[in-house]
């Protein structure tokens, strides 16, 4: 029984020197490593050492605006040393690359309106148009004429007060520029007119007639006391305003006067007519 025991001992040892013995022969192993580490951090730096007239020099920065240089010479023991050295980028030729032309793109938005520019220059004069159609007829109120021509069958004696001269017979009135109830011309075509006026005197009167613009008197038509009776006339060209007026004024009687006429013969006539419109040059 005690052999028994002794055996199963043993091989118990044997199994775990088996086992662990590799284990354990690394931890001496790994106390040496650590002992070297910390004997090598303890050694004095580089820099502990002399400085060295190389590192006493200052060193290389650029200046503002100023590129760094593309490629550059290092010493293995400067401390800023890079990694490594600086190569400049490859350059690729895009003309190799570029593929074939697209198809066109549809047309944008149009954009906003810019600022109104000067004018331009003159340009040239260009050719002349084709002959137009003729156009349509104008208002009758616009025509560029005006004429009349009336008389009177009836005589007239003078008054205490200034007459006009009132006409019963019209031979022309065109476009009724004449009215026949005042005995007025109304200018309605500005210009030049012609004006005439004839009369019979009477005998043993005198004859003292005015013809007006407005109320203005530009000429006479006179007569002296005779025995005889006579025709007397009296013709003039006036420049008129739109809206002048144009009469005939039998003088007031501080003086016996007065014009012949009978219903069977026409003795007074007054005409005038339009010569030049002022519209034309």
């Amino acid at each position: 029984m005690g052999s028994c025991a002794q055996g199963f001992m043993l091989g118990c040892c044997l199994l775990l020197a088996i086992t662990w013995g590799p284990i354990l022969s690394l931890v001496p192993r790994v106390q040496e490593e650590q002992q070297e580490w910390e004997e090598t951090e303890e050694l004095p730096s580089p820099l502990d050492h002399v400085t060295r007239p190389e590192e006493t020099r200052e060193k290389y920065s650029p200046r503002q605006g100023e590129d760094l240089p593309t490629s550059r010479c290092y010493r293995c023991c400067d401390p800023s040393t890079p990694v490594y050295q600086t190569i400049p980028p490859p350059q690729i030729n895009i003309t190799i690359l570029k593929g074939e032309k697209g198809d066109r793109g549809d047309r944008g938005l149009q954009g906003k309106y810019g600022k109104i520019g000067s004018t331009g220059p003159r340009g040239h004069v260009g050719p002349k148009g084709q002959k137009g159609s003729i156009g349509a007829p104008g208002n009758h109120c616009k025509s560029q004429y005006a004429a009349f021509s009336v008389g009177r069958k009836k005589a007239l004696h003078s008054n205490d007060y200034f007459q006009p001269v009132v006409f019963d017979t019209e031979f022309v009135n065109l476009y009724k520029h004449f009215n026949m109830f005042t005995g007025k011309f109304y200018c309605y075509v500005p210009g030049i007119y012609f004006f005439s006026l004839n009369v019979h005197t009477w005998n043993q009167k005198e004859t003292y007639l005015h013809i007006m613009k407005n109320e203005e008197e530009v000429v006479i038509l006179y007569a002296q006391v005779s025995d005889r009776s006579i025709m007397q006339s009296q013709s003039l060209m006036m420049e008129l305003r739109e809206e002048d007026e144009v009469w005939v004024r039998l003088f007031k009687g501080e003086r016996e006067n007065a014009i012949f006429s009978d219903e069977f013969d026409t003795y007074i006539t007054f005409s005038g007519y339009l010569v030049k419109p002022a519209s034309e040059p």
